[in-house]
């Protein structure tokens, strides 16, 4: 008889759970994954999947909009959300069905239901109090919305779980919150025609980012209509006979039909048997692990936004598959964290790969700029105010390209290819030696010869001060 009732139990059945449950099943493991919601995680069901559906919708206004310029002529264009929240629906329920039949093809056996650890080696499965045991268990609980700030009436307030199944369009809604969800959701719908306000604590959006896409993700949102309100969080949030009534730290108070809580995200770690079993979790609740997604405890591994290492869902694939061939495969490999191209799908979108000009100027002695900001051959006809921003951040001494950041339509495919480009460590003169592809925008990439600024770090002569000042050049 076995030792064990199976070789790998996964806890959730999300990207990075589900990749490693398959691949370590391809290596011949017997393997048990358990999922207390629905099969394919934030991803599929609540994140990256249904809010790209929510973009693409959104950007249909912009697409009316400039047909006219090109010669067409329509009329009659109206929006429906309840018709849009039933084809998502649709198309998230297909997507979940495809990644449970994939499991069961690979020979994954599947719990509906919630299980937490009993000890090294075991699991409890909650629908029916059944133990089962594991020679390895994998945590692949993913993250969860955080109704933050903790104030009064924030039970009143919704996160980006519920955004997606709202039964009817807000008149008017206020996001709190200045990342990535924050703004995306904010362009979104006030595309759909909510009047939007976005209440952000510092004094721009996307920290982070590099400076120059915060500030081009900004002037679009204002374009868009948002109203922005810089410096500010609500400190009460209070339910009326109207809809919902919330006051700001500066003194405002506003009046709208929902609230939208986008401040953050946190490990999903609670209750679990983490504790109890001995795993280390850091100061937000995430699972520590080693460069192969190995806890303190030999027999548990995490992979994914639970290790709150880089929250996205590429890495938590990629580690997923790098666990399942290094525990299961005999391959093992360590994921490197840097280097990964990601995306806002704001209008504009933003597009970047490698490090912003401030980590750049921060880690290297001389840094190169180059930088075109310009209107794209769509936007001539259609008559838009739409401008694309490209920028490429190079180190100075050696020509290696160390970032690439482009605000404008299609940002988010240029990136990815780029991202081939910074990983193979391609130098400036690389780029200018690639033949342009005429007329794109991306073309614009090979094109940029001209330096737009030179920043080189003093160094002190003998007799000089060693102040480390940056100088611009």
């Amino acid at each position: 008889m076995a030792e064990y009732d199976v070789d790998l139990f996964v806890i959730g059945a999300g990207s990075g759970g589900v990749r490693a449950a398959r691949v370590a099943a391809a290596h011949g493991a017997r393997v048990m994954i358990a999922e207390e919601f629905r099969v394919g995680g934030t991803c599929v069901i609540r994140g990256c999947v249904p809010k790209k559906l929510l973009v693409y919708a959104s950007r249909f206004k912009d697409h009316f909009d400039d047909a006219a310029g090109f010669g067409w002529t329509l009329t009659g264009a109206s929006f429906d959300w309840r018709k849009l929240v039933a084809a998502k629906e649709n198309e998230i329920s297909r997507l979940s069905a495809i990644y449970r039949s994939n499991l069961s093809k690979a020979g994954v056996a599947v719990v509906d239901g919630r299980a937490i650890i009993e000890d090294a080696h075991r699991v409890r499965l909650m629908a029916d109090d059944r133990k089962s045991s594991a020679k390895i268990i994998l945590i692949s609980t993913g993250g969860a919305p955080v109704l933050e700030p903790d104030i009064p009436g924030r039970e009143y307030a919704i996160t980006s779980n519920e955004v997606f199944d709202l039964p009817s369009l807000p008149k008017r809604m206020l996001i709190v919150g200045g990342g990535y969800i924050a703004v995306e959701f904010a362009s979104i719908f006030a595309r759909f025609g909510t009047e939007i306000l976005l209440a952000v604590r510092g004094e721009n959006v996307l920290r982070g980012f590099d400076d120059d896409l915060r500030s081009g993700v900004r002037d679009g949102l204002v374009h868009a209509g948002v109203k922005l309100h810089f410096g500010t969080q609500p400190v009460r949030i209070e339910k009326t006979a109207a809809g919902i009534h919330v006051s700001l730290t500066k003194g405002e108070s506003l009046d709208v039909e929902q609230v939208m809580l986008a401040t953050g995200r946190r490990p999903n770690t609670a209750g679990l048997g983490l504790e109890k079993v001995g795993v280390e979790l850091d100061h937000i609740g995430a699972v520590k692990v080693d460069a192969f997604s190995k806890t303190n405890i030999e027999s548990i591994y995490a992979v994914g936004d639970v290790t709150n290492r880089v929250a996205l869902t590429p890495v938590a694939i990629r580690e997923g598959h790098a666990f399942a061939d290094t525990v299961f495969g005999g391959k093992p490999e360590a994921v490197v964290h840097s280097g990964i191209p990601t995306a806002v799908f704001s209008t504009p979108e933003l597009g970047t790969v490698g490090l912003t000009e401030t980590e750049a100027r921060a880690m290297f002695d001389c840094v190169d700029i180059y930088m075109a900001n310009f209107r794209p051959l769509k936007a001539t006809l259609s008559g838009r105010a739409e401008m694309m921003l490209m920028k490429i951040v190079v180190d100075g001494a050696t020509d290696r390209v160390l970032g690439v950041h482009i605000l404008g339509e299609d940002a988010s495919e240029m990136a990815q290819i780029l991202g081939i480009a910074v990983k193979l460590g391609a130098k400036k003169a690389d780029f200018d030696a690639t033949m342009a592809l005429h007329p794109t925008s991306a073309e614009e990439l090979v094109t940029l010869r001209t330096r737009t600024a030179r920043y080189e770090r003093e160094i002190p002569g003998p007799e000089g001060p060693d102040s480390g000042a940056l100088g611009e050049g």
